[in-house]
């Protein structure tokens, strides 16, 4: 049976594809962007539809590749900020796309496997601490929002349907092609000469940073594994603060850069969001890339690409 990629065109979707093709499986793929011939053989991508989530094209799918074994759902929002500036495009994205996989998989392959990306943003700002799966939610933006509704659409087909679904927070996520968010921004202005980074906040924010290597090792594991929990947490439960990050982004630059923080902290911005591992410990399943290996990585990454 074949493997399918919702939202597969996106940075993690991009990686989690050529995991799997690695893995020696048939990966489809459906959602937003073109993927021209070359892109796609070079991923070990088998074939791709630019379009929705929704029956026609999930029919499509099957009639180039065959009923999927298991299906991995990355499609939806991927921007707090967006979805703040455009809140109903972000629902339709994550919420109605969801609920269009779901319908169709009610209707045409109940066996299937499901693996649904989530994020840590749907816990919200007041945690400390390590955070369980069992921690209250209380997301803060309709990005967050979405996320957990797409959530208890999830629970709501595996409770009534018998979809086999799970369900996975993602924390921080980084990685080579990551072309947004701190890491890149920190790279362009160094790229750009800047010898003095002024950053926001304190400096003393943590965050759980994995590399999109693990976490697509991760995914393309649990796309074949029995017995796994509804919802598990996406993150290693190693708290790394702002400031560390970017004192390892400098050592791996090079050269004499100073760092400062402002200590104006943007409102919504949880100043720790760490995972409890425990779930996925127990699994077991166990992150290889330490993050100063990580981010050495990805600031080589940076300085190979042309801007």
């Amino acid at each position: 049976m074949s493997v399918w990629v919702t939202g597969g065109n996106g940075f993690i979707g991009r990686h989690l594809i050529a995991q799997l093709a690695r893995d020696g499986e048939r990966v489809y793929g459906v959602g937003h962007g073109a993927i021209d011939d070359t892109d796609r053989r070079r991923l070990g991508l088998t074939d791709w539809i630019n379009g929705e989530i929704n029956a026609p094209n999930l029919d499509s799918l099957v009639q180039r590749g065959g009923i999927p074994g298991a299906i991995l759902h990355l499609a939806g929002g991927s921007s707090v900020a967006r979805s703040i500036e455009q809140p109903y495009e972000d629902f339709s994205r994550t919420v109605g796309a969801t609920a269009g996989l779901l319908e169709w998989l009610r209707h045409s392959s109940r066996e299937c496997r499901l693996v649904v990306v989530s994020s840590a943003a749907v816990y919200g700002t007041h945690h400390t601490g390590a955070i369980s799966e069992q921690a209250a939610t209380q997301p803060m933006s309709p990005y967050g929002h979405h996320k957990l509704i797409m959530e208890q659409l999830c629970r709501s087909y595996a409770d009534s349907f018998g979809i086999r679904a799970t369900i996975v927070r993602l924390f921080s996520v980084y990685g080579p092609a990551l072309r947004k968010q701190l890491l890149w921004d920190l790279c362009v202005r160094l790229g750009q000469g800047q010898r003095e980074l002024v950053l926001g906040g304190t400096g003393n924010e943590a965050r759980d940073w994995t590399d999109v290597r693990d976490v697509v090792r991760l995914l393309a594991w649990l796309a074949q594994a029995d017995d796994v929990p509804l919802l598990l947490n996406g993150g290693s439960g190693v708290p790394t603060s702002v400031v560390e990050i970017a004192n390892m982004i400098t050592k791996a630059w090079g050269g004499d850069i100073a760092v400062r923080f402002s200590g104006l902290v943007r409102a919504g911005d949880p100043f720790s969001l760490i995972a409890d591992p425990g779930r996925l410990a127990a699994i077991p399943f166990s992150w290889q890339i330490p993050v100063q290996d990580g981010i050495a990585q990805y600031v080589s990454w940076f300085k190979g690409q042309a801007h």
